[in-house]
């Protein structure tokens, strides 16, 4: 599992600045604004080899009793609860406050690793400004500056160091005799849990007409014609501002979590209620993670012929960028369906894991090139010279040549066309990574 970093603090002390840097984005908005962000927000982001979450969270005031404050306190409060260390921001150059104090002794009271970064400290690493910070009893300072990227490296290390970690697995090959993870996603009240129910051909997790009835990522072991599986049943991810009830406080984080461990993800629509937002949003984490996925379309007994095409529509609209992933009809309460659901995992996961041997993609990828070759960019037309597999699920394609940095997106899904029809990959993503090597001739004439 990936660990979890939450940024807690008080209004206007850097947070979503810290955020943005870690995460090398600019998914948080930044502006010298006390209380611009109110939700929490989730980013991916990697420190070396190491991938983690982070939780960005709104200005956090323990104390205030109502209104929109007391939202946003809730809000951190279940970021803090769902995070393995905690990163508390202050402000160096405005000094201590009351509100440092009670965010410091709430923090105490959780119980998890807290480290305190005093930010805005460009050029006062020595500063006796950052001794009073000692008061919070939380541990030395980490001084950094988010705008500016000082310090920021080593106060991931001391949050990352407690979590292990090991290098060797990061890229070695699957195991075989490992069972196949699988996690069901999707909004709440989709039937994930009574869809896993159904396979399991028992009660065995609580399925009920409420949303938001599975509070966390239940992991389930099971064999089926002779191949081993390890179900995971996610909670439903709901919008940003929904999620206000401290029992519920583990269902997003746990849900990407789930996604990004998993082998194949099943990704289960309503027929009901077509294609919305928040399917798109947990679509594209999907794909962001690299998972294969099946779609599947629970509850299409209940759908007249009307609602049947608008959904297809609405899929190749809204989902164009999974059109790799098989989509299946289904109903979990039925049982209709299910074995076709079996036959496309089995076959996504197979796609995902796929080896390809160097000499077969160097042959077609010369053999794309002849068909149709790269434009040319600047004094030198892009020749690639051969390729290899750089890694699975998703498997990963490396080539290889000369004046290659310029290839557009284009010409990349071009090939990706050709290496899905060879290998007959379905429902899982392809990434291609172009390297160059570098011109002896570059510098001549200088």
């Amino acid at each position: 599992m990936k660990p979890v970093i939450a940024l807690v603090g008080r209004a206007n002390v850097g947070k979503s600045t810290l955020f943005n840097r870690i995460t090398k984005s600019r998914d948080a908005i930044v502006a010298d604004y006390a209380g611009l962000t109110r939700d929490r927000h989730y980013g991916d982001a990697r420190l070396g080899p190491r991938e983690f979450i982070v939780v960005d969270t709104g200005g956090f005031e323990p104390e205030k009793p109502s209104g929109v404050v007391a939202e946003m306190a809730k809000q951190t409060k279940q970021a803090v609860a769902e995070a393995d260390a905690v990163i508390f921001v202050v402000d160096v150059r405005a000094g201590l406050s009351a509100m440092d104090h009670d965010i410091a002794n709430y923090l105490r009271s959780q119980r998890k690793k807290v480290l305190l970064a005093a930010n805005k400290a460009e050029g006062m690493v020595d500063s006796p400004l950052l001794a009073e910070f000692h008061e919070l009893g939380i541990g030395d300072p980490h001084p950094i500056s988010s705008a500016h990227g000082q310090g920021i490296r080593s106060l991931l290390e001391a949050a990352l160091e407690a979590f292990p970690f090991d290098e060797d697995a990061e890229g070695a090959e699957p195991d075989a005799d490992a069972p196949i993870r699988l996690a069901v996603a999707g909004r709440p009240n989709v039937g994930k849990s009574t869809l896993i129910n159904a396979w399991l051909g028992e009660e065995r997790l609580v399925a009920f007409d409420q949303p938001g009835t599975t509070r966390d990522a239940i992991h389930v072991p099971f064999e089926r014609d002779g191949r081993r599986f390890e179900l995971i049943d996610t909670a439903g991810l709901r919008r940003r501002g929904k999620v206000f009830e401290a029992i519920e406080k583990f269902s997003v984080v746990k849900t990407l979590q789930a996604i990004a461990d998993a082998n194949v993800v099943l990704l289960l629509l309503d027929a009901t209620q077509g294609v919305t937002d928040q399917d798109a949003h947990i679509a594209g984490y999907i794909l962001e993670s690299g998972r294969a996925v099946v779609l599947a379309v629970n509850k299409w007994d209940a759908t007249d012929d009307y609602q049947r095409q608008t959904l297809q529509r609405s899929i190749e609209t809204r989902l164009a960028f999974l059109k790799f992933a098989p989509v299946l009809q289904i109903s979990a309460i039925r049982r209709t369906g299910l074995s076709a659901v079996w036959k496309a995992i089995l076959q996504a996961h197979a796609s995902a894991t796929v080896k390809m041997s160097t000499p077969v993609l160097t042959r077609l990828i010369h053999e794309a090139a002849e068909h149709q070759a790269p434009r040319r960019e600047g004094r030198f037309r892009p020749k690639m010279r051969y390729a290899h597999q750089g890694g699975m699920n998703p498997p990963l394609v490396v080539i290889h040549g000369t004046s290659l940095d310029h290839v557009p997106d284009s010409y990349k899904r071009f090939l990706e066309g050709r290496l899905r029809e060879h290998f007959k990959l379905v429902g899982t993503p392809v990434r291609i990574e172009m390297r160059s090597a570098s011109n002896p001739f570059d510098n001549k004439g200088e």
